[in-house]
């Protein structure tokens, strides 16, 4: 299985970025992890509504550019389906027995995904019903993949 990162943003400050690593390390003992950062584009203070769509929508198309036609688009979401830890793994682990073998997670930039990337995703994932900045959900949807390797596994991580 290969699980493919797709970013809007860098993680800049080191904390965020020594977690990654750190989650990437642990990840790298079940599948192939590749992460792609693409460029935040800039909204004007003040945005309009259209402003705002027009950001995202070029961000979109950056992403969907990476996006292979064959894989299983996960794009992160605050609307999308919420998710018990358990629940995750168990759609993780269906995936590669459904002929989906190239995973793809999509975590967007502050203001969120063009309704193209949502279109193109097979599954709207939310982390929480809270609201996370989107360094932190990238941190976030890490650790929960190692845990869901660790529950597939059966593992003592989890507990």
């Amino acid at each position: 299985m290969t699980i493919h990162l797709i970013c809007i943003g860098t993680l800049k400050e080191r904390y965020w970025s020594e977690a990654a690593e750190e989650y990437r390390k642990r990840i790298s003992k079940y599948c192939a992890l590749k992460t792609d950062e693409l460029k935040e584009e800039r909204a004007p203070n003040n945005a309009s509504p259209a402003e705002e769509t027009a950001v995202k929508d070029a961000e979109g198309r950056c992403i969907l550019r990476r996006v292979k036609a064959d894989s299983y688009v996960v794009a992160l979401d605050m609307r999308g389906e919420t998710l018990s830890s358990e629940a995750f793994a168990r759609k993780l682990s269906a995936l590669p027995h459904a002929g989906k073998n190239h995973i793809v997670f999509i975590v967007g930039g502050p203001l969120g995904l063009a309704d193209a990337v949502l279109r193109r995703a097979d599954l709207c994932l939310s982390l929480s019903k809270m609201t996370y900045p989107h360094r932190m959900a990238r941190i976030v949807l890490l650790e929960q993949l190692y845990r869901s390797f660790k529950i597939i596994g059966n593992e003592a991580y989890h507990k």
